[in-house]
């Protein structure tokens, strides 16, 4: 799995927002979705590198492109 190190949780629901993803719930973790794919953040600063890419896979985006949106 691919590494995505030091980023910050707000950080990355901004970079998802940019990718076309809006947020649904927020809690403990914060769900987002852009219709067809549903994404879990947790709400951890810095997120779990290994955790990060595996939300950015589930997200349809390769480790560059979300690095990008950053």
């Amino acid at each position: 799995m691919p590494k995505i190190p030091g980023v910050n949780h707000k950080r990355a629901i901004r970079a998802f927002e940019k990718a076309g993803f809006h947020i649904a719930r927020e809690g403990k973790h914060t769900s987002m979705t852009d219709g067809r794919r549903f994404l879990v953040i947790p709400r951890h600063n810095p997120i779990n590198a290994y955790t990060l890419g595996g939300i950015a896979k589930d997200a349809g985006l390769t480790v560059e492109e979300f690095k990008k949106l950053l």
